[in-house]
């Protein structure tokens, strides 16, 4: 199953990990009565989304809180200790919500898994969404190897409009 827009996000269970350790979130509960902006990265470590995409969205973090946005959550298909690790080397913690996709439920359902080869076996596509109050507004997918749609800049444009 592939969502697009208008879809509702799922009720599925996500990792997460924080100082105070690991933590299964509802995605339901975690959409409900919000607005997030939900990025979708190949993988933590990886050089575009450590030295662009999730950097923008630290960078832009009080543009998009100044826009109405009330989270912005990044996931990916890795292990919630991997996310942490990330998130403390960014600067992260206390921005973004950081979740571990490890088995890629969430990815397939979003219709992002992409079979990356035998270095990074299957993985989320770059993307981005805009979720309010659980239904999917906006979605953009970057083509393989691009990074042009699914940037800060490019999302904070969409929701400052």
């Amino acid at each position: 199953m592939t969502l697009t827009i208008g879809s509702r996000i799922p009720k599925l269970e996500i990792t997460t990990k924080t100082a105070e350790g690991l933590d299964v979130i509802n995605t339901e509960t975690y959409f409900k009565s919000r607005k997030i902006i939900l990025i979708s990265i190949p993988g933590a470590f990886t050089p575009t989304c450590s030295e662009k995409h999730l950097p923008g969205y630290i960078e832009l973090h009080d543009a998009f809180k100044a826009a109405g946005v009330d989270a912005i959550a990044c996931i990916a298909v890795n292990d919630a200790h991997v996310m942490l690790a990330w998130a403390e080397q960014q600067g992260a913690n206390g921005l973004i919500d950081l979740f571990a996709d490890s088995r890629y439920m969430f990815s397939d359902v979003l219709g992002l898994t992409t079979d990356m080869g035998p270095v990074l076996g299957v993985r989320a596509s770059r993307s981005a969404l805009i979720v309010n109050d659980g239904i999917i507004t906006h979605f953009f997918k970057e083509k393989p190897k691009a990074f042009e749609v699914s940037d800060a800049k490019s999302l904070l444009s969409v929701v400052s409009h």
